[in-house]
């Protein structure tokens, strides 16, 4: 669409309740930034992109545009974004009239975004049934058992699916913001955008961010007592004949259930709990890594660096380099 001389694609926010209200006036202040940028290369005919939100009234009521940035022509965003929420996903009140209303615009041909638990508001409208997904990765779990059909991703921070974008972290709003930009403005004035606000252009991962968090809520108690037992011992023992006789199991039905309970086998959970131990004595002291490698159980420190490049997506001198607080 045309105003004036300037063309503008629209961008639409979704501002449902609970929403995290800094990543709605974070994309708004963020594609406003990115069309002075835009303007300062291709002069007073360069494109902008146009930035509304949209709220649902009470008691069902149609879902409304409550701010847009350039008023005065009729509405057609082409692209929509559920942002991160404030609570948990299991609090998060149903979204049903604004995943109706999101179904309806794709429908149309909007491209439709999330970020982090706004997932689970596109989750709702039943597009994401048998695509890849991402979210923050404390809530893929949560996704994957509330939406079954979909294929959680967290490795990526953001998978762009064409019609459907989804991204994982809180503040991944600034990669899925400048990927929009990049794609409607073009990857100068995305390079520009980012530069002016000192963030990474998009292309991050997740792996060096998450952490292990074990299942233990699984109501298995002879697991669950191996389980402790791991975690208190640093996983420095971890032979399966050893654990099925703590659980008093014997080693098939052992590594059945362990696996049933914690979706992990014994080595991979004790890699885990080994890699989680390295990556605090990474970010916590300045000690060698081939001293922490022994420390959390490996002797051969060019093994345990190719694991911890496996697990995080970082060797351990980079980890320590981006998350080191030792002075």
């Amino acid at each position: 669409m045309t105003i004036g001389q300037t063309i503008i694609a629209e961008v639409g926010i979704i501002h449902y309740p609970d929403v995290q209200l800094a990543a709605v006036y974070g994309l708004t202040d963020l594609f406003r930034i990115a069309g002075e940028m835009s303007l300062a290369r291709g002069g007073p005919d360069a494109p902008l992109i146009r930035v509304t939100h949209w709220r649902q009234g009470t008691g069902g009521a149609e879902v409304e545009c409550a701010f847009d940035s350039h008023p005065g022509a009729p509405h057609r965003p082409g692209h929509l974004i559920a942002p991160p929420s404030l609570v948990m996903p299991g609090k998060m009140q149903p979204m049903h009239g604004f995943a109706a209303w999101m179904a309806a615009r794709h429908a149309e041909g909007t491209t439709l975004c999330s970020v982090c638990a706004g997932a689970f508001v596109l989750g709702e409208t039943g597009l994401l049934e048998g695509r890849s997904a991402t979210t923050h990765w404390a809530f893929a779990e949560a996704l994957a058992e509330r939406f079954p059909a979909i294929r959680v991703e967290t490795d990526r921070m953001v998978i762009d699916d064409g019609d459907i974008i989804t991204a994982g972290g809180i503040l991944a709003w600034a990669d899925l913001g400048l990927t929009l930009v990049e794609r409607l403005l073009g990857p100068s004035v995305m390079l520009a955008t980012a530069r002016f606000l000192l963030v990474d252009p998009p292309g991050r991962t997740q792996q060096p961010y998450s952490t292990f968090v074990p299942r233990l809520d699984h109501g298995d108690a002879a697991i669950l007592k191996v389980q402790h037992w791991l975690q208190a011992t640093g996983a420095k023992d971890h032979a399966v004949p050893a654990l099925a006789k703590r659980a008093g199991l014997e080693e098939r039905t052992f590594l059945r259930r362990f696996r049933k309970a914690t979706a992990l086998r014994p080595t991979e959970y004790a890699q885990q709990i080994r890699i989680a131990k390295a990556r605090e004595a990474l970010e916590l002291s300045r000690r060698p890594v081939a001293q922490i490698a022994w420390d959390v159980g490996y002797g051969d420190a060019a093994a345990f660096r190719k694991l911890f490049q496996r697990v995080t997506g970082l060797s351990p001198g980079d980890y320590r380099s981006r998350f080191g607080v030792a002075a």
